[in-house]
């Protein structure tokens, strides 16, 4: 179960690619936008701006992310739209096919949770009307000392056996390997890659990067685990934490890589 406002603890820093990616993106009056995964909404709740004679929809798997997007779209929330023009569903990206209107198609770190995922992007490409755009980023950090130290706490023969599967790395392409499979599909691609260092403040007795890891890495392993056990384990994990992450003053330098794509559909 995702939880929007552990997830929105630093909606800054998880704000910052989405702007990034979407500098790249050239359309100008596209009729559809599609949002694919697009968590509690405040970032989709902006395109209306960008493309105001767009409908934008925004879809998550996550019946709770969805519920709080809605209220962007009701007016209740503090990015809220047109209601005209913006709406959001469940839905799971896998069985997701584009309508012959949609023009933009934008996906902010979530394909990473997509086994597979690389199928689904020549199968949009396919599907996609020529002059398209598809532009989605991924983070590139599952070999960070933060997921490091997320196996090597897992990894205790004492937890339940499907936690393994829980943290197990979530690898996917390099910008090289992205921009060889969208060309080969037809699609003239932009592909790069980014090492954000966020400089988390230090706020109470929680380290900052065990904070960060709660709305995303450590929510299946949340799951998994009992109220008991998960208590122990992010003790043991924020000793490693604090090891890779030392305090400085009162902040905790974060470094984290992102890759991006934005394929236009030739």
């Amino acid at each position: 179960m995702w939880d929007p406002g552990l997830y929105l603890r630093y909606g800054d820093e998880r704000g910052r690619p989405f702007g990034d990616l979407l500098a790249r993106v050239g359309a100008t009056e596209p009729r559809v936008v599609v949002d694919l995964g697009c968590g509690p909404g405040n970032l989709t709740a902006t395109l209306p701006r960008r493309w105001p004679g767009a409908r934008v929809v925004g879809i998550d798997s996550s019946p709770q992310m969805v519920a709080q997007a809605q209220q962007l779209r009701t007016g209740d929330g503090s990015a809220a739209a047109s209601p005209g023009a913006l709406d959001f569903a469940v839905g799971d990206v896998r069985d997701w096919s584009p309508g012959p209107d949609v023009d933009v198609v934008i996906s902010n770190a979530t394909l990473q949770w997509v086994p597979g995922h690389e199928e689904l992007l020549v199968r949009w490409a396919g599907e996609l009307s020529r002059g398209a755009w598809l532009a989605f980023q991924v983070p590139g950090n599952s070999d960070a000392p933060s997921h490091r130290a997320l196996r090597a706490v897992a990894a205790s023969a004492q937890w339940p056996a499907e936690l393994a599967q829980a943290v197990a790395p979530r690898t996917v392409p390099d910008p090289v390997q992205y921009a060889r499979l969208l060309t080969g599909a037809g699609c003239t691609v932009d592909a790069w890659e980014t090492t954000y260092l966020h400089q988390l403040p230090v706020e109470g007795a929680t380290h900052p990067v065990l904070t960060w890891m709660e709305g995303t890495a450590l929510r299946p392993v949340r799951q998994v685990l009992t109220d008991g056990d998960w208590a122990e384990f992010r003790d043991r994990l924020t000793e490693r934490l604090a090891e890779a992450y030392p305090v400085h003053g009162d902040v905790v330098y974060f470094p984290f890589r992102r890759i991006f794509v934005v394929a236009t559909v030739a």
